[in-house]
């Protein structure tokens, strides 16, 4: 399959190298800041793409997917900080007819850890001398703070039945890929669960994997449909 790299920092760089082992052909790049840019989305060169990978910017998101599906590429997002733009974009996939996986995540690590966050929330939901906290650290350069993690970690949480304040820290110093730390703590005693990420090779195999998956479907999706695993939201 020809594959599209919407962004070429670290990430889409990382995509570029694993893709072959996911049977994909890196056919070109839209990122200004790269000397592998060529062009828009709107683009002639990308005639012919079948899925493609942003890692890009939160600005540029919704543009930039909402021209590709149109052209009947099929998407798979995992830039975060866009929020608030996502009922104008989730309206132009479905005007469009193809499918988008968005993550703020694609570890398929933290998709299960996601999931085991969920479950501890639930036990300790009732118990009113434990209060919940959760602290994530990233690189320096990651702009959004706390991360699209920490946010679905949290939003987890309180889905599954905690209902008590979840106090949230981010630390952002050298080249952390990503630690998120849920923990519970009672008067005499704390639990916490630890995902640790090693290099960025988890994110990119992730996303890799989506896109395989998301090719020729329709709608929104998230990892959780990727991997399917029931979702507490």
């Amino acid at each position: 399959m020809r594959l599209l790299l919407v962004g070429h920092g670290k990430m889409g760089r990382m995509v570029e190298a694993l893709a072959p082992e996911y049977g994909f052909d890196v056919a070109g790049v839209i990122d200004p800041q790269s000397p592998r840019h060529g062009g828009g989305p709107e683009d002639p060169a990308w005639s012919g793409i079948d899925v493609a990978i942003d890692f890009s910017t939160a600005a540029s998101v919704v543009a930039n997917a909402t021209t590709l599906a149109k052209r009947g590429i099929d998407l798979v997002v995992g830039t975060t900080g866009w929020a608030k733009d996502e009922p104008a974009l989730r309206s132009a996939i479905a005007d469009s007819g193809r499918g988008i996986v968005v993550a703020p995540n694609f570890s398929t690590g933290v998709v299960l850890f996601d999931a085991i966050v969920a479950h501890a929330a639930a036990l300790f939901g009732p118990q009113a001398d434990f209060n919940a906290f959760l602290h994530e650290a990233h690189h320096a350069a990651k702009a959004d703070a706390p991360s699209g993690t920490a946010l679905l970690l949290k939003r987890t949480m309180e889905q599954a039945g905690y209902q008590r304040k979840i106090d949230v820290a981010s630390t952002r110093a050298g080249f952390i890929p990503g630690t998120h730390t849920v923990g519970f703590d009672g008067p005499a005693e704390t639990v916490t669960l630890t995902h640790a990420a090693r290099d960025r090779s988890a994110f990119a195999r992730g996303a890799l994997a989506a896109a395989k998956w998301v090719h020729g479907k329709r709608g929104w999706f998230t990892m959780q449909d990727v991997l399917g695993i029931a979702q507490v939201r």
